[in-house]
């Protein structure tokens, strides 16, 4: 990969706001949009639930070329002025728990309270040597084509089996995605590194992840428990994978709220 990463502009990317009260920002995961985030609506009783698609997901356009993590949160800061909000909480997950992560020690005025799911600063070694293979695997096939792979990963077994409306959503928004818009952002998660930028957070901060997670994530949240000064700790969901907000979306909903009120 030849490595030149390109700035990212904001005319094109469109931010959904829904509800009324605190701005909660949130960052979807890799192949999914900002729908990923529906599941939280009931918590529009008390905050501004404030998404967007990331670079080549969902109604986001393709970027011009490869981005890097300064790209990204240079973005996110650029959209909340547009905004006009100049605070608020930040939550994301996996692909975009790593840019919460980033974000917030890049622009700590910035983030009133973080919720941090699923996620790593930086990706083990044999991670990092994966990422290029599922990049070149979704420019070629498409992204439908990781599906079998990925659906293990998001959910637990049983909810693959029941196949309810939040695996069908996954699973729909997977096939919708753009081949060349998940392979730059794989190249994206090969290259992130955001350590040094999580020791300089202040905000309060929650980490969460599935109790059914993969190793290094679950070595990964306590790593940022340990080094960021401000966490209140790791919260387990009980019976989910990778994409834990989605998959038991009551109690999660439960911990955010608790933890931003």
């Amino acid at each position: 990969m030849d490595w030149n990463p390109k700035p990212l502009g904001i005319e094109d990317v469109r931010v959904q706001r829904r509800g009324r009260g605190q701005p909660l920002v949130l960052i979807h995961c890799l192949g999914q949009s900002a729908t990923f985030w529906d599941v939280l609506a009931p918590l529009e009783d008390r905050f501004e639930l404030i998404a967007y698609s990331l670079p080549g997901h969902g109604d986001t356009p393709l970027p011009a070329g490869q981005y890097d993590q300064d790209a990204t949160t240079a973005q996110l800061k650029a959209l909340m002025e547009r905004e006009g909000i100049a605070r608020a909480h930040i939550a994301g997950i996996s692909m975009g728990g790593s840019l919460a992560c980033h974000f917030a020690g890049t622009h700590p005025d910035m983030v009133e309270k973080l919720i941090l799911c699923d996620c790593t600063p930086l990706y083990n070694e044999e991670s990092r040597a994966n990422w290029p293979v599922r990049a070149g695997i979704a420019r070629e096939k498409g992204v439908a084509a990781l599906i079998p792979m990925l659906l293990p990963i998001f959910f637990t077994p049983g909810s693959i089996a029941e196949d309810g409306p939040n695996v069908r959503h996954v699973r729909t928004t997977f096939e919708a995605c753009s081949g060349e818009g998940y392979a730059l952002a794989c190249e994206w998660l090969a290259m992130v590194d955001a350590r040094e930028e999580a020791k300089r957070i202040r905000a309060p901060t929650l980490v969460m992840l599935g109790s059914e997670e993969r190793a290094a994530f679950k070595e990964a949240a306590q790593w940022m428990h340990a080094n960021i000064p401000g966490s209140r700790g790791v919260v387990e969901v009980p019976v989910a994978g990778h994409a834990s907000v989605r998959e038991r979306p009551e109690f999660c909903i439960r911990q955010f709220r608790d933890f931003l009120s």
